[in-house]
């Protein structure tokens, strides 16, 4: 009974401790979508099917980026949906709060457009709360090695960490006009060469760098090996997610196939940049 009395406050002080991370890392990497006027005007307008589409996707991803890094070591998917909603939780308190002392949501503001608000600041919210471990935990006594060690990644589960860090970034600058204003400023020899940056900075960010967390490469390995391998499939991601963001954000409404195409190409250069990084930081 001792042991038990002696073990419950450890418990507790850990709880409010994981519970305080999560809401340090929702705000760092919720705070520029917060005060960005493009993201409130969107929780106001934004169909309401696409903002579903946005939850409902989010939340299995949140579940499996838990399994890779999450505010606790997990073992079983039961936790992992449990370190999900303690995230989203957390989250929106973080949301509402600010946009409230923002005065963006008012005593006025009617429920639905105060749903809409927080929903859509919620997803990168939620991602930072459960990177907040691996970000913010580091050296914390009462952690042991195995928690903060990362879990061996499979090609599969890099290709994932590379989805979610073109998810972030891209969520930082998809809603804001300047993509589409971009995309119509550019032509098509434009678009060539950015995809082109794109790529050869995806690969040198990992690879030529050496920055700490880049996959190493075997000196005997030719150098389109691991382009083949990784740099490719990540940049068909950063695509992918960036046509994702953009029909979510109504981005695509009104325009041709060229246009698309364009769109994607603008939005898919921060996202690379993210799936990248998200390769040396995760």
């Amino acid at each position: 009974m001792t042991d038990r009395v002696r073990t419950d406050p450890h418990i507790s002080g850990r709880a409010w401790r994981d519970a305080a991370r999560a809401a340090g890392g929702a705000l760092v990497f919720s705070l520029p979508m917060l005060m960005t006027m493009e993201m409130w005007q969107l929780g106001f307008y934004l169909d309401r099917l696409r903002l579903l589409v946005l939850v409902l996707t989010a939340i299995p991803l949140l579940v499996v980026l838990s399994r890779h890094i999450g505010l606790e070591d997990t073992r079983r998917w039961r936790d992992d949906v449990l370190d999900t909603a303690i995230a989203l939780g957390v989250s929106a308190v973080v949301c509402t709060v600010l946009l409230t002392l923002f005065g963006t949501v008012t005593a006025l503001t009617p429920p639905d457009e105060i749903v809409g608000k927080v929903a859509i600041q919620m997803v990168p919210a939620a991602i930072g709360a459960l990177l907040a471990k691996s970000q913010f935990g580091a050296g914390s006594p009462d952690d042991d090695d195995d928690s903060l060690r990362k879990r061996d990644e499979t090609y599969g589960g890099e290709m994932f960490l590379m989805g979610v860090g073109a998810l972030f970034l891209g969520f930082n600058v998809a809603p804001t006009e300047e993509m589409i204003l971009i995309s119509f400023q550019m032509s098509e020899w434009h678009a060539l060469c950015l995809v082109v940056l794109s790529l050869v900075l995806m690969h040198g960010f990992v690879f030529a760098v050496g920055f700490a967390g880049g996959s190493e490469v075997s000196p005997d390995e030719p150098w389109w090996s691991p382009f083949l391998r990784l740099t490719l499939p990540g940049y068909v991601i950063a695509v992918t997610v960036s046509l994702y963001l953009l029909w979510i954000f109504a981005r695509l409404d009104g325009l041709s196939l060229d246009g698309i195409v364009m769109a994607a190409v603008v939005l898919a250069f921060p996202s690379a940049i993210g799936a990248a990084a998200a390769r040396l930081i995760l």
